[in-house]
């Protein structure tokens, strides 16, 4: 037998174990690809479904499905379809849902430190400012760091910034720190501490479950978000005096979470998407919201009788006290906590002092071209 025969079998046993091996190393490997077809992926938010919110998730889900061309398909499912609004992080980790659309604030529960994207004061930054510490100034591996620690299986992308909220809706106005002793009052996060620490009693609840607590008694007074979310959950039919400015979730932001392991198998590709389509619902969402929440403000004003007020500083004040009490608390108790206080310390040092500095007062020129519009505390 020739040397070209004696080669010719051993060729052709290379070329089949070539093959074998790549057929065996394409099954061991996910692939969400083309070829398999669309991504299906079942989300919930922690919104009930006529609230702005929701729209926010659903303005997300729109631009991937969009920006991938039909490759993924995200449908986004209202509070409770699947899960209470207070299990999303649960559900999500677990995969009983593929993702879904909350705040940080709302995993508490879980670690103290998560409320620390949105709750309090934020050492003077707004929520812009916030995002820009999460994604320039560590907050982003501080935050993948928490969620190891709690064991969740979590892909989170932070985004999404919100305006100060009201200290909230009362049956009358408050006029000083010991007002607020003694209500039965909705809050979430840390706030709920800090409220506690004023002499309030404190019932956390998800946004749809607010205004029938309210109208049945349970809670003298809640707070929510915005001017939008609260009249479409129905605040002023409950109450017609809503106060203005506080520091308790003075730089909020939402969160989009997704199941570490579909994300992970994920192609680059779609991942690189998903993270452009974050930025962009990110800077839609804040257009939207100016629009959104000063007609709201408006027409409460205009066509429901709704009364408006400025929190006194004597109450922001106190409430910067009490904040500064239950952080030393808390980060003697959890180093985790102190660590990502100490990293939004130093950016705020730097970010809000550069923006005092630079931005000129918008107050001024607001009471120079609409003098009738200026309103006194």
């Amino acid at each position: 037998m020739s040397e070209m025969k004696k080669q010719a079998p051993r060729r052709k046993f290379l070329k089949g174990a070539a093959v074998g091996t790549a057929g065996a190393a394409a099954l061991s490997f996910p692939m969400i690809s083309k070829s398999q077809g669309v991504q299906n992926l079942r989300f919930q938010s922690t919104w009930p479904a006529k609230d702005i919110f929701h729209e926010y998730a659903l303005d997300f889900a729109k631009k991937v499905n969009d920006m991938t061309g039909g490759e993924m398909n995200i449908e986004v499912l209202p509070a409770g379809a699947v899960v209470p609004a207070f299990g999303l992080l649960d559900a999500v980790s677990k995969g009983t849902l593929d993702g879904g659309h909350g705040v940080v604030v709302y995993h508490y529960g879980k670690n103290a430190a998560l409320a620390l994207w949105g709750s309090g004061p934020s050492f003077g930054m707004d929520a812009n400012m916030l995002l820009s510490w999460h994604k320039y100034g560590g907050g982003a591996a501080l935050l993948d760091e928490l969620y190891k620690a709690v064991n969740a299986n979590v892909k989170s992308y932070v985004y999404g910034p919100m305006p100060s909220q009201p200290l909230g809706w009362f049956k009358k106005p408050i006029a000083k720190v010991e007002d607020l002793k003694g209500l039965k009052y909705r809050t979430v996060g840390i706030s709920i501490d800090m409220f506690t620490a004023m002499g309030v009693s404190v019932n956390a609840l998800p946004g749809g479950e607010i205004i029938p607590a309210m109208d049945r008694g349970l809670l003298d007074a809640a707070e929510f978000n915005n001017a939008s979310s609260d009249r479409q959950l129905g605040f002023p039919d409950v109450s017609k005096v809503c106060m203005l400015q506080s520091y308790h979730q003075n730089a909020e932001q939402f969160e989009i979470l997704f199941n570490g392991s579909k994300y992970n198998a994920l192609s680059p590709k779609l991942r690189a998407i998903l993270d452009n389509c974050v930025e962009a619902a990110s800077a839609d969402m804040s257009w939207k919201a100016i629009d959104r929440y000063s007609k709201a403000y408006d027409e409460m004003q205009k066509t429901q009788g709704v009364k408006f007020y400025k929190t006194p500083d004597s109450i922001l004040r106190n409430q910067l006290k009490v904040f500064d009490e239950v952080v030393a608390k808390k980060s003697a108790e959890n180093p985790l906590f102190k660590k990502i206080v100490d990293s939004q310390r130093a950016f705020a040092q730097r970010a809000v002092k550069w923006d005092l500095d630079t931005n000129t007062p918008r107050r001024m020129a607001f009471d120079h071209y609409f003098p009738s519009g200026a309103k006194k505390a």
